[in-house]
């Protein structure tokens, strides 16, 4: 009984998770680091948003390294598969943070997190996609578990 009310709780906490973080729409996978035009890791998805709908961009990271590195989501956006936008963000710059996990021992660097980075408002009702490529500073012990972009809707 008290492990069948334990799911009940973890499943609750789950469910109110999403209503304060919107629900997930879509999830670009990486894991990858593009290190040019022989090496591009680009991962695309495509979903039907409505005029006014709220999605937000986050960053699902799980890395580590020595010393100092730069992440940046590269992203590119289709309207009717025309592009209306690029954005370049920076995983690490967030205003909201869940789970965030970090151990900095003797310049090794150990990071986990899921963070909101931005928010975007659709003008139109359309097919909208998203495509991504995840570069990065040159670090040789840069090693990339998870390197990812959820989008959610508000």
């Amino acid at each position: 009984m008290k492990n069948l009310f334990t799911i009940f709780i973890f499943t609750l906490c789950l469910m109110s998770c999403d209503s304060i973080t919107g629900e997930e729409i879509g999830r670009l996978s990486i894991n990858e680091i593009s290190t040019g035009n022989d090496n591009k890791i680009l991962k695309e998805f495509t979903v039907d948003l409505k005029k006014g709908d709220e999605i937000g961009l986050w960053s699902d990271m799980d890395i580590e390294y020595n010393g100092e590195v730069t992440l940046t989501f590269k992203l590119t956006m289709f309207k009717n598969r025309k592009r209306i936008a690029t954005i370049d963000i920076d995983p690490t710059d967030k205003y909201i943070t869940i789970g965030e996990m970090q151990k900095s021992i003797n310049g090794k660097t150990d990071w986990s997190f899921l963070g909101k980075n931005t928010s975007l408002t659709i003008d139109d009702d359309a097919t909208y996609t998203f495509k991504g490529i995840l570069i990065a500073t040159k670090n040789p012990t840069l090693q990339i578990n998870q390197a990812e972009v959820v989008f959610k809707r508000s």
